[in-house]
């Protein structure tokens, strides 16, 4: 029997599949919507903009500090559908607050911190729950069944979010994304797998809850860096992550004010540029393991990342008719995220096998605190030089940081077969 025939025999995984699928779809809607809210209806500057991208991921780096041991010693199931329903309070706030006259900017940014931090618990927590619901040797087809939907998602949901937020408004829109969050808590609520206990937390010599907890932390930060930065495997792709992330952050805080007010798009055409990466995505995720039988792990992570970071040029060459300037940023979608998805699942499932079980959760918060906090800064950043200079010349500049990021996989090369796991 095959992992793809085994995971479809595994009613927990297909419920978290299930779960996953449709979360990913509503979650599109309401990224798509914020900074539409905050370029085409409030009008706010380059820097704000910039700003508001930080400021959705910020408080998730905070939370990370502490999550990692949490995560480890908990109960991931629950904590992965406590997150999914305070995502859907805290999105469906928007609509009650447009209902009653009172949204704003300010709303605006604080839904997307706390969507944000409660997103960052979820990715981390994902990620470390995997192992437990499925056997080593079917991980990489659980991450590819994984990887496809969030395409899938990539695709239909910012397509749908500039039709939906076009025609009833972004404040409307939103409420799909706090059904779909429900449906995930309701089938997260459906498996019936039951996880392996804890190891319990190790005594503290501090004084006080707040010592203790500060210092538990710091030990579990701690744990976790070394944990991915010892690794002689894990270490290259975190340092992958780490350039990827610079390049990414001019890519959240200013492609929207690219697209929007460089190249004056419409909504709905941004949003269907944006759903050419899901085709893309989905690309990527169904030929990741095929890439992997031909050319081996290593060469997989090498040369996958390569053509999404130089996918990224056709984004600062877009110029000329209309028509060229579409099929430029399109081509970008696709190609770059296409090989970004096919990187992913391979360096996701390469942490996934070679760590230990029981730090999996810490070693998700170290890499998410490092690459999602040197995110953060790079979006303000970006803003900031986009304001200064102009918003092509930011662009071009992240892009260019980007093209470093293939050179830090170089040690992975020799690695053909996924190692054994721990």
């Amino acid at each position: 029997m095959t992992a793809m025939s085994k995971l479809r025999g595994n009613a927990d995984f297909m419920r978290l599949w299930s779960a996953q699928a449709i979360s990913a779809f509503g979650s599109r809607i309401t990224r798509t919507a914020l900074p539409i809210i905050a370029v085409k209806t409030l009008g706010v500057s380059e820097t704000v903009v910039g700003m508001l991208a930080a400021l959705q991921l910020a408080p998730g780096v905070v939370l990370a500090l502490f999550a990692g041991g949490f995560v480890d010693r908990g109960h991931k199931r629950r904590i992965l559908i406590g997150a999914d329903v305070f995502r859907a309070v805290v999105v469906l706030s928007l609509t009650l607050a447009w209902a009653v006259g009172a949204l704003s900017m300010i709303h605006v940014i604080v839904v997307g911190a706390l969507v944000g931090a409660a997103s960052a618990m979820f990715q981390i927590t994902d990620v470390a729950y995997l192992p437990s619901l499925i056997p080593s040797d079917q991980l990489a087809e659980g991450n590819s069944k994984l990887g496809a939907t969030e395409a899938l998602a990539e695709v239909t949901g910012p397509a749908s979010a500039g039709v939906l937020i076009a025609a009833f408004g972004a404040p409307i829109a939103v409420v799909i994304d706090a059904a779909s969050y429900v449906w995930s808590a309701l089938m997260l609520g459906r498996i019936r797998a039951a996880e392996a206990p804890a190891k319990p937390p190790e005594p503290s010599t501090s004084v006080g809850w707040g010592a203790s907890a500060l210092g538990r932390s710091t030990r579990d930060l701690r744990i976790g860096m070394r944990a991915v930065f010892r690794h002689p495997q894990v270490r290259p792709i975190v340092l992958s992550l780490l350039v990827w992330s610079i390049t990414s952050g001019f890519f959240v805080g200013i492609y929207a004010l690219f697209c929007l007010r460089e190249l004056d798009l419409s909504e709905s055409t941004f949003g269907i540029i944006v759903a050419m990466g899901g085709l893309g995505s989905l690309g990527g995720a169904l030929v990741s393991r095929r890439l992997v039988r031909a050319i081996g792990v290593g060469w997989t992570l090498i040369a996958s990342s390569s053509m999404s970071v130089a996918a990224a040029l056709f984004i600062p060459l877009a110029s000329g008719s209309h028509a060229m300037v579409i099929g430029f940023l399109c081509a970008h979608q696709f190609l770059s995220d296409g090989f970004a998805v096919a990187y992913t699942i391979q360096a996701v499932t390469l942490r996934q096998t070679v760590l230990p079980k029981d730090v999996l959760g810490r070693a998700n918060a170290a890499i998410h605190v490092c690459t999602v906090g040197l995110l953060s800064i790079t979006a303000i950043l970006a803003g900031t030089l986009a304001h200064l200079t102009t918003i092509r010349f930011a662009v071009w500049f992240g892009v260019v940081i980007g093209l470093v990021t293939p050179v830090t996989l170089w040690p992975l090369r020799k690695l053909r077969d996924m190692p054994s796991s721990r």
